[in-house]
């Protein structure tokens, strides 16, 4: 498996990353809400900051999990 660390990856290749895990829970966020019952607002806006280079996965998970992301 490759690496996801952002420093492996292109923003596509991030894109693509996300979709992919998307697709584990059905993939379509449009209409779902399942993440904003969770108090986690919609998973593709939460995992933004890693599309974008900004912050790694773990670190955007260990967030959520803390409280600090909505």
């Amino acid at each position: 498996m490759k690496s996801i660390l952002i420093k492996d990856t292109t923003k596509e290749e991030r894109e693509k990353i996300i979709q992919q895990a998307l697709s584990a829970c059905g993939g379509a966020c449009d209409f779902c809400n399942g993440c904003d019952n969770l108090g986690g607002g919609r998973i593709d806006t939460l995992y933004q900051d890693y599309i974008n280079g900004k912050k790694e996965i773990a670190q955007i998970n260990a967030e959520y999990h803390r409280g600090l992301v909505k």
